[in-house]
């Protein structure tokens, strides 16, 4: 490690005016992909920014049809919130089985979305859902925010205050994860909504993304056969030292029938 400065945000604001007037500044919301690059010196930003203790940043709001999770939220609170656990219990399932009791201790739900890294299982819930990212001056749907392999939408200085995830009629993650890193190899979220069903795979490409096969299938008939039905091509797909194309290929089915099995409401 190397010599940075620091400095605790106390509203979003202040966060946003702080990184706008260094440009190599880099805001630390659970530091567990960060502070392990900085380790490797892969990254060397000159002050960290905190945003973790910003209040409007931790609050966890529902109503009828929309439950608001704020940025700094930590993924054991996500799993273990009676909201979460009520209104979107496929959410709060997909939190509990991410990383270990550390990560999912200090882990949050905006850092994790803002690093976008491929293997990652909350871009399959917003994704899956079609949730919306609201900024410090903006709001992006799920469709526009991903962009790549760790690239969002994000401008260098914009700041996620919140996710906004509509409810559905019945939803589930499965993933199929690397025992050592708990990352997934592949992930699949599905959410049957009123308007259709939503597939969004996690792990298997350079970034998240929408599975329409799978979608066509389960939005004629929500159930595990139908799902075992679809053939996905291996074309676009990882190849690693943990899995190739075909595998990742073969195991999206297999993963999205269970998750319509263990879907709830």
């Amino acid at each position: 490690m190397y010599t940075f400065d620091y400095q605790r945000a106390a509203d979003p604001k202040a966060a946003v005016s702080a990184l706008a007037a260094d440009s190599e500044a880099k805001y630390l919301a659970g530091g567990q992909s960060l502070l392990p690059t900085m380790r490797l010196r892969l990254a060397q930003p000159s002050k960290l920014i905190d945003v973790t203790r910003i209040p409007a940043l931790k609050e966890i709001r529902a109503d009828g049809t929309t439950l608001s999770i704020g940025a700094a939220v930590c993924h054991a609170d996500v799993a273990s919130h009676a909201d979460v656990r009520r209104m979107l219990p496929a959410l709060a399932d997909l939190a509990a089985h991410i990383g270990d009791r550390q990560v999912r201790a200090l882990g949050t739900i905006g850092g994790s979305l803002a690093n976008d890294d491929p293997a990652a299982c909350y871009p399959a819930a917003v994704l899956g859902l079609g949730a919306t990212v609201v900024t410090d001056r903006r709001r992006i749907s799920a469709e526009d925010f991903f962009v790549g392999m760790y690239e969002t939408a994000l401008a260098p200085d914009e700041l996620i205050v919140a996710v906004e995830f509509p409810l559905a009629e019945r939803a589930a993650y499965e993933k199929f994860r690397n025992p050592a890193s708990h990352f997934a190899l592949v992930g699949v979220f599905v959410a049957k909504q009123a308007n259709g069903v939503r597939v969004a795979v996690t792990g298997a490409a350079p970034s998240v993304f929408r599975m329409p096969e799978l979608e066509r299938a389960l939005s004629a008939d929500f159930s595990p056969a139908a799902a075992r039905t679809v053939t996905v091509s291996a074309d676009g797909l990882n190849t690693d030292l943990h899995a190739s194309a075909e595998y990742r290929a073969h195991l999206i089915p297999i993963l999205a029938a269970r998750a319509v099995e263990r879907a709830k409401g």
